[in-house]
């Protein structure tokens, strides 16, 4: 409207329809002023008046009401005996919604005249800087906030909607709720604000976003108004099954109930309550009283649809008096379901005590109270403060913003049998209570569909353990994907951030989320490998032991005294000790067994090698002998040769000392060869005594193998100096071959190559030395003669 300032401006109007449960709560005000005014106990002989505007839930409306009530006219407040001071305001009850309730005191605060809201549930009107004289007898929308966000994280919901009022109970309300939501780790897909009276493109807009989202759960923190245009709109083209978590303005509204698809709607209400008498009032009505209030005319007209006046309009019969309010379904009527309502009757309440507290005192127990007294709004306003009290078991007080304890009821829309939603409280969130523990969950939910198994709301599914969380690029926190733990690292919880490695001697299971003591690897005897190595080391000492039986039995026969038989039997009993050396390698390492197993390879070994080099040496210095004027042979006697192999042999015996004594071999767990598993296996200790012991022993087979060579040519039909050479030389050729592939053998079969090259080249030694003897002695003992072998070719 524009106006020319030339005429006085028509006063702002309400328009629409009348919303019958806003004139329950107006009658419910003045039921508690009617029993105030008859009570014996509160403000005895003092009668309370009043005056009911309606805001229309308006600004300019709620504006023009204010400066009524700081104007002080008179005209519109009854005057009597009983009023000690017409026309001044002391206190005002209202308004029901935040908006409205920011102006009213915004204006009357400047007064000092307090206002105690029912309904106004913004958290910005706790700001006392700004609105000084503000009460609430409804929780704040801090703590409605709070309970929805952690209403949200108890049910697991991660990934929601959220719509809400373009108004300052909506923007306010859903600014406290994601501040709660995000430190309860909540991601919003959406966040979508609308008002009643927007245009139908803005509320379609809002409805597509509803219906086109990934979200099952959806927050509405808007006013009835809101929420009737966005469902009315939902209807027409149902979104897929949300569930809808509701503000405490509309979870208890019964006009909202019945649109089916939102059954299941779970959200936080203010406590039920009972008012004892109050339903008797609200039905104590006459068509005679109801014509004195243009308000009860207009509902009573509606509810029965006549005129308690004559009428031209031919649809609506004139009213004859037998209506019967009791029989009416309205929500002006419904009375089970009471909690604004006791809101508006606790608000009056609170007013007329700080009034007793202000004009009363009490002596022996009984009140009296001074009815002239002029009592002023700050009067009020400092006794508002200081309140305490219960009413119907209801406690009344307000904190140092003006705001009660915070209680909510949870309730639930239940679809009964008949098909109807049902309120259904199914618990109660108690903000006074310890962290974690203000909800009490007391009988089961109905969730979206009527179904039993809560929904779920996430926008990627929860990690198992043995994965990890990894965030998805350019979208919330709440949105991951699961990427299995790397190799050898473990997440044993949910949702885990980051893995983290096990321990060095664990390693984890195939799931990745425990992790489980590594096998312990070595060179058992259980083991088929070592089993095969085991008999061929026990068949080699057992062929040893025969060949020195057979030796010891044609001890007297040429073959065998040939080239010395004392060393050959020293010969045989060093391979002996060689083949059951290698039985030491078998089994788990300790440090006797890994001491013993080097040290007794490196000296049996360089005992047989030294048994064979004296005999090469005794084939060389006996064909020496066979020339004229030679006497070499008594410098190298029995005595000599026994010397020879001793003082080889002692030098190992020598290395052998100080390796143990300085750096022995020690049994260690290794961890490295494999991630998996612990190999069990013998340390060197000092790497420079190993291989100066296996150096020594290549050394005497190398020289040994030189002069095997100078003597093979030697005239002779039995030159024992050629079986010498191949044996030096596949003993050559195995120790050649033992170097890389012990080096690069992994774990246990390091052991095994061990183990194979001590037995080949003991093998080589006694076949190729050996065996042709044998063969003789036992298959052809005609060649068994001096003659034959003395024969040269």
């Amino acid at each position: 409207m524009i106006y020319n300032y030339t005429f006085k401006p028509e006063p702002p109007r309400c328009t629409g329809s009348m919303s019958v449960r806003s004139l329950r709560f107006s009658r419910a005000m003045v039921f508690a002023i009617d029993e105030i005014n008859n009570s014996t106990e509160l403000l005895p002989g003092i009668k309370l008046g009043y005056q009911i505007y309606d805001s229309c839930v308006s600004v300019p409306v709620a504006v023009h009401i204010a400066f009524q009530l700081t104007n002080r006219q008179d005209p519109v407040f009854y005057k009597g005996s009983n009023c000690s001071h017409s026309g001044v305001v002391l206190a005002a009850v209202g308004d029901s919604a935040s908006t409205p309730s920011i102006s009213i005191s915004s204006i009357i605060g400047s007064f000092n005249i307090p206002l105690v809201s029912y309904f106004a549930t913004c958290a910005c009107l706790s700001d006392k800087q700004q609105f000084p004289t503000f009460f609430r007898t409804i929780p704040s929308d801090q703590f409605q906030a709070d309970a929805l966000a952690k209403l949200v994280k108890f049910f697991g919901w991660t990934w929601i909607g959220a719509v809400h009022s373009d108004s300052d109970y909506g923007n306010n309300g859903m600014a406290s709720f994601l501040e709660a939501a995000m430190r309860e780790g909540i991601c919003v897909e959406y966040t979508e604000s609308f008002f009643r009276t927007d245009p139908k493109s803005t509320i379609q807009r809002v409805a597509d976003v509803i219906r086109r989202s990934t979200a099952v759960v959806v927050v509405a923190f808007t006013a009835v108004g809101e929420m009737k245009v966005l469902l009315e709109e939902l209807a027409r083209d149902p979104p897929p099954p949300r569930q809808w978590i509701a503000s405490e303005a509309w979870i208890t509204d019964p006009n909202l109930m019945s649109f089916s698809f939102c059954a299941g709607a779970i959200g936080v209400a203010i406590q039920q309550s009972v008012i004892p008498g109050l339903r008797e009032f609200l039905l104590d009505l006459s068509p005679s009283e109801v014509a004195t209030s243009p308000l009860l005319t207009k509902f009573w007209e509606d509810a029965f649809n006549c005129s308690l006046k004559e009428t031209s309009d031919s649809d609506k019969k004139v009213c004859d008096g037998t209506e019967d309010i009791k029989t009416l379904n309205s929500p002006y009527t419904e009375t089970s379901q009471l909690r604004i309502t006791n809101m508006v009757y606790k608000a009056v309440y609170a007013i007329a005590n700080a009034i007793q507290n202000a004009v009363c005192n009490k002596t022996n127990g009984i009140s009296q109270c001074d009815k002239h007294i002029r009592l002023k709004p700050k009067q009020v306003f400092k006794e508002l403060k200081e309140v305490n009290f219960s009413k119907n078991g209801y406690h009344v007080s307000f904190d140092a913003n003006g705001d009660p304890v915070a209680f909510y009821e949870l309730i639930n829309w239940q679809k009964s049998e008949s098909g109807i939603i049902e309120l259904v409280t199914v618990g109660y969130y108690d903000a006074s209570l310890p962290r974690d523990q203000e909800f009490h969950i007391s009988r089961n939910l109905t969730w979206l569909d009527g179904g039993t198994q809560v929904p779920v709301s996430v926008c990627s599914e929860s990690c198992p353990p043995g994965t990890r969380k990894v965030l998805q690029k350019g979208k919330p926190i709440c949105c991951y994907d699961c990427i299995p733990c790397p190799e050898g690292e473990i997440s044993n919880i949910t949702d885990a951030p980051d893995c983290f490695p096990c321990p060095r001697e664990f390693w984890p299971n195939p799931k990745k989320d425990a992790c489980f003591p590594k096998p312990v690897e070595f060179l058992s005897f259980d083991e088929v490998l070592s089993i095969i190595l085991a008999v061929f080391s026990v068949s080699g000492a057992c062929l040893a032991i025969i060949t020195a039986v057979v030796f010891f039995y044609h001890r007297a026969t040429p073959i065998v005294r040939a080239n010395n038989s004392e060393l050959s039997f020293l010969l045989l009993f060093s391979l002996i000790l060689c083949f059951l050396c290698s039985l030491t390698f078998i089994g788990a390492p300790s440090e006797w067994s890994c001491m013993l197993r080097h040290i007794a390879f490196g000296i049996t070994f360089v005992l047989c090698i030294s048994c064979v080099l004296g005999k090469t040496l005794l084939v060389l210095i006996a064909f020496k002998a066979t020339l004229p004027d030679s006497n070499v042979m008594k410098w190298f006697g029995p005595l000599q040769q026994r010397m020879t192999v001793m003082f080889l042999t002692l030098i190992q015996v020598i290395i052998c000392t100080l390796w143990l004594v300085l750096s022995p071999p020690f049994p260690v767990k290794n961890l490295t060869t494999y991630k998996e598993k612990i190999i069990l296996e013998c340390a060197l200790g000092s790497a420079v005594g190993f291989w100066a012991v296996l150096g020594y022993i290549g050394l005497l087979a190398m020289f040994c193998f030189v002069l095997a060579v100078l003597a093979r040519k030697l005239p002779d039909n039995f030159n024992e100096a050629k079986m010498i050479t191949f044996s030096m030389l596949i003993f050559c050729a195995v120790w050649i071959t033992f170097i890389p592939a012990y080096v690069s053998s992994p774990g246990k079969y390091t052991v095994a190559v061990e183990i194979f090259a001590i037995l080949a080249s003991s093998f080589g030694l006694i076949m190729c030395i050996f065996a042709p003897k044998c063969f003789i002695i036992l298959f052809q003992p005609e060649k068994n003669t001096k003659k034959y072998l003395m024969n040269k070719k």
